[in-house]
């Protein structure tokens, strides 16, 4: 442990996996503070593992990032937890480029991170899963509903996984889930509550939760005997929100294609190559994710997207669609293009963004036309929006649409010629790591 007259040094303590209960428990120092986070998964034989144990150390690994964010201190200290070349590659990415946002809203410079602690050699645990048998983070937005249904399809051996706070689920994620009708494998995580007193002088911020959730859904995957963790994560994952002396700051930088090799090598170095951790969508855009969702009409009464239906507090949570924020006008945005005006009206409880004319400030940011960086939210970039907003107004059910009209006529002006070509992004964007017998069905 730091003395008093040692600088400020944020310490991985040590982690332990109880098989009996199922509890994962991760310990972390800053300073005169200790930090003990608990992850739940379901008991079972297969935690009791090698490889169940290897998976836990991953989330005692990136779990750390919400407490060294509380000062964001120029040391981390791995400790008496040895870790290899792959997984510094990926921890120093995963805490500059995961804290790019949390950086620059709190006008700090990480760059001078250093990491200290024992270096290991790679070194794979046996681990023999059951093949076909994928396990796929669901959240219940349109990404994750189109993952499940084209991977079930080919998959019947597929289950979804959902991390909840303890006692807590979102009714948002809930009802989609519902409707698949496929098994669910739980997890838990619970926070030190240190982190959520505003009182206590911490720096606050976003931290990449997607790369924690990650770890922990490997970890269950791990646990049950599955050979795959498949992502919702699109091509535009990818696109930073804007550029800072060079750096790139991407609000999704844990949903990114860059996280994805880096922790996929993580885990072959510690799983071996039997286990694969992929996004479907990687080179596919929002655009084609809208499209493929438009076909399923089963969860158009139940799904949202709504920032504020994943309000930690329950006493804030919506149990319907805002229809203001950023998500909710990027949502209406990419599924007008294949949905009449009367569905998405039913979608947003009748408060469709785009007939809220007070909403025009939003759309031009999404759309690349405000003088407003692109907003720190899981939305697309600005091609794939301005072509959402070309394909609806050509719509002849939206003629005359008053904000649809100042929006398309407000874009001509920046961009000129609006019949330029939308084709593209109904074709594969990019590369991916999507393996043979996962990728979409073409049509």
């Amino acid at each position: 442990m730091t003395t008093s007259s040692d600088p400020i040094r944020f310490e991985y303590e040590h982690h332990h996996l109880d098989a009996g209960t199922g509890v994962v428990t991760c310990s972390y120092v800053l300073g005169s503070r200790r930090f003990v986070e608990e992850v739940r998964l379901t008991p079972g034989p297969g935690l009791d593992t090698a490889a169940a144990r290897a998976a836990a150390r991953l989330v005692f690994l990136a779990a750390g990032i919400s407490y060294y964010k509380t000062a964001a201190p120029p040391v981390i200290d791995f400790g008496a937890t040895p870790t290899t070349p792959a997984e510094r590659d990926w921890l120093r990415a995963f805490y500059l480029d995961g804290l790019g946002e949390f950086a620059y809203r709190n006008g700090i410079d990480l760059s001078g991170l250093t990491f200290e602690g024992p270096l290991a050699e790679p070194h794979a645990v046996e681990f023999e899963p059951a093949g076909g048998s994928p396990l796929v983070p669901f959240g219940g937005g349109i990404d994750s509903i189109v993952t499940t249904e084209e991977v079930r399809r080919h998959h019947p051996g597929t289950a979804l996984f959902v991390v909840s706070r303890r006692g807590d689920h979102f009714d948002a994620i809930e009802r989609p889930l519902a409707v698949t009708g496929l098994p669910v494998v739980r997890a838990e995580r619970a926070l030190d509550p240190q982190v959520l007193d505003r009182g206590a002088g911490f720096l606050n911020g976003h931290v990449p939760v997607t790369g924690i959730l990650s770890a922990i859904a490997v970890t269950a995957a791990v646990a049950t005997g599955r050979d795959a963790v498949v992502m919702s994560n699109e091509w535009s994952a990818s696109s930073p929100n804007l550029e800072v002396g060079g750096r790139a700051v991407n609000h999704q930088y844990s949903k990114s294609l860059d996280f994805e090799a880096r922790f996929a090598r993580v885990l072959e170095e510690n799983l071996g190559g039997r286990f694969t951790y992929f996004s479907l969508l990687r080179s596919k855009s929002e655009l084609w994710v809208a499209e493929r969702f438009a076909r399923l009409a089963e969860y158009h009464p139940v799904f949202r997207s709504c920032n504020r239906a994943f309000s930690i507090d329950p006493a804030r949570r919506l149990d319907h669609w805002c229809g203001e924020c950023d998500k909710c006008c990027f949502i209406d945005l990419v599924l007008a293009p294949f949905l009449e005006p009367a569905a998405l009206r039913h979608i947003f409880d009748g408060n469709e963004p785009l007939e809220n004319s007070s909403l025009e400030h939003r759309f031009a940011t999404l759309l690349g036309i405000s003088e407003s960086d692109k907003p720190f939210e899981c939305v697309g970039d600005v091609g794939e929006c301005r072509a959402a907003l070309t394909l609806t107004a050509e719509r002849p059910d939206r003629a005359g649409e008053p904000v649809l009209s100042k929006l398309r006529a407000a874009l001509a002006r920046v961009v000129g010629d609006m019949g330029a070509p939308t084709s593209s992004y109904f074709e594969p964007l990019g590369t991916d790591r999507v393996p043979p017998g996962y990728r979409p069905d073409p049509t």
